[in-house]
């Protein structure tokens, strides 16, 4: 491991290479690039796989759901209120979290050289 790399949380928000920093992790919002643009490392040992979405569900989740029965029990608004607060915000926050999500697991998994798991022979 480079002991020079960026650091994690930086490198995960930014989208960046988690060797150089510089580089983007991603072609596009949430599609990887097949390597790094300035220290050419190669993305393709990366596979985040459901990894990011189920993390995202949960937490989004956890927090709309939390937050929709507080809503409920305090103030007990018609249903179309519930659905224009809870379906706009899980859309922004689902959108918001799963690059960020997406970019800390890519980068975590070098920095803790993950590979895939393989049975001894």
């Amino acid at each position: 491991m480079d002991h020079a790399s960026p650091a994690t949380l930086p490198a995960a928000i930014l989208g960046r290479c988690p060797r150089c920093g510089q580089g983007s992790l991603f072609d596009g919002y949430l599609t990887v690039a097949k390597a790094c643009r300035v220290c050419h490392l190669d993305y393709a040992m990366f596979d985040p796989g459901d990894g990011p979405a189920v993390f995202g569900i949960l937490i989004i989740g956890f927090l709309v759901a939390g937050s929709a029965l507080y809503v409920e029990v305090a103030y007990s608004p018609p249903y179309w209120v519930h659905a224009a607060i809870w379906l706009p915000l899980i859309v922004i926050l689902t959108f918001s979290v799963l690059r960020f999500l997406k970019g800390l697991l890519l980068v975590l998994q070098y920095k803790n050289q993950a590979r895939e798991g393989r049975l001894e022979e």
